[in-house]
């Protein structure tokens, strides 16, 4: 089955780009609720690091009374057993995993892009990072759980055994359980991943503060 290019929103530096960050938005979002984040995180002047904030396809969604929406899957439940439908999440990492393969081929390495994500963009940035192939530089899971509940994906590759993985969640988020994200996190801590964890006091969201720590991070693994 051919893989539909995924359209985006993309903000270059303004000195050649060298690294490239991938931020998966949230169910019902699309890339532009994500996109002015880049001057906020206050980043050196010559970064140059290229952010790109792909727009999930249109589908309809079980848990919205089927309404059709932005979603990087179907949403059949609120268990988190069944909460994910894994066609879609597959769909989805083909869909990311041509994205990444575009930037190796505009000459930046696997090893300089970051894999990010919001809630549902969380989940498919953390599935598809954690089974892909090449080193990334980092994975950056916001508020969110692996769609594989209570276990780590199948064909997991020892490639991002050692990438800096950074979980963040909202300590009063009624979207997205704390609690479903630190499974994940114990999953991976488990199994010997660089996974560090940061909760805050906020809903289903993003704060300042939050980006500020986000900054520091992507500062740490790409321009370190």
């Amino acid at each position: 089955m051919s893989i539909k290019p995924l359209e985006r929103i993309t903000i270059e530096p303004n000195s050649p780009a060298t690294s490239c960050v991938i931020w998966l938005h949230g169910l019902g979002d699309s890339g532009d609720g994500f996109a002015p984040i880049v001057p906020v995180l206050n980043l050196p002047k010559n970064h140059g690091i290229r952010f790109i904030f792909p727009h999930a396809p249109e589908r309809a969604v079980t848990i919205n009374q089927g309404y059709i929406m932005r979603s990087w899957y179907d949403i059949k439940s609120m268990d988190l057993h069944s909460r994910a439908d894994m066609s879609g999440v597959l769909e989805s990492e083909s869909a990311v995993l041509a994205l990444i393969q575009q930037q190796i081929n505009s000459g930046i390495p696997a090893n300089k892009i970051v894999l990010a994500g919001f809630s549902q963009g969380g989940v498919v940035g953390l599935f598809t990072g954690l089974r892909f192939s090449q080193t990334l530089a980092g994975i950056l899971a916001l508020s969110c759980y692996l769609p594989t509940a209570n276990k780590l994906p199948e064909s997991c590759h020892q490639a991002n055994k050692a990438t800096p993985i950074l979980q963040n969640h909202g300590e009063q988020d009624d979207v997205v359980p704390m609690s479903s994200g630190k499974m994940a996190n114990q999953l991976l801590l488990d199994a010997g991943y660089k996974a560090k964890w940061q909760s805050y006091r906020m809903p289903h969201s993003v704060l300042p503060e939050q980006l500020s720590d986000i900054s520091a991070w992507l500062k740490s693994v790409l321009l370190a």
